[in-house]
């Protein structure tokens, strides 16, 4: 896989070579230039084209929750689950995907219902649950989360169906393990865009959950 600096774990880097930033309220710096919306529409139009693969860390959720049956992920009253923020931007997410003609091709999802649910909300269709993606903490073995991580990997580097797009919905913990410390803060809702490429992967673009409603306006 390729390794990020801090710095190109922001970057955009898009199909002309463009490198800018895209996170928080897609209005951050590269080299001192900001983000034009000639620079959003040209992510969105290589986003409509396919290929790409998104990794999401679930929707909000509330912080006072906790997985108190991790083994039992049909005990949702024991999960820690989105809040109303989380299921709000869960849907206009989708909405705003839809609307800028973003295709959808496979979508897989964490055992965790507030993985699984970002997805429901988000309107995707024959979403898939995996283990692969499920949040694996202390309860499994250092092997299995060991597994999980080389799996996440293997999928960002797998090339979508032709003409659309892979949406991968995980954890934190399964981010950072797979993609290393420059996630560490990596928000709930966030999206890490990639380009599979020769059996590798490339960062195309981090973007909150809040801000792609905004990609619209640059359709």
């Amino acid at each position: 896989m390729h390794m990020f600096s801090r710095r190109s774990a922001g970057y955009l880097a898009v199909a002309t070579g463009l490198v800018l930033t895209l996170t928080g309220p897609l209005s951050a710096q590269s080299q001192g230039q900001e983000v034009t919306s000639r620079d959003q529409k040209q992510l969105v139009e290589s986003l409509r084209s396919g290929g790409y693969v998104i990794v999401v860390r679930h929707g909000a959720t509330f912080s006072d929750q906790a997985d108190t049956d991790p083994f039992n992920f049909d005990n949702l009253a024991k999960q820690r689950n989105l809040n109303e923020k989380g299921k709000e931007l869960a849907k206009a997410f989708g909405d705003a995907i839809r609307q800028v003609g973003i295709p959808a091709g496979e979508v897989y999802t964490s055992n965790f219902n507030r993985a699984f649910e970002t997805a429901v909300l988000a309107g995707f269709k024959d979403i898939k649950k995996t283990v692969d993606l499920t949040e694996g903490g202390l309860v499994v073995s250092p092997d299995e989360n060991s597994r999980r991580t080389a799996a996440l990997r293997k999928m960002l580097a797998q090339m979508p169906e032709k003409g659309k797009n892979t949406f991968l919905i995980t954890h934190k913990p399964n981010i950072i393990d797979a993609l290393g410390k420059d996630w560490f803060d990596v928000k709930e809702g966030e999206a890490s865009i990639f380009k599979p490429e020769d059996g590798k992967y490339r960062l195309v673009a981090r973007v909150q959950m809040e801000d792609w409603p905004k990609l619209v306006a640059v359709k």
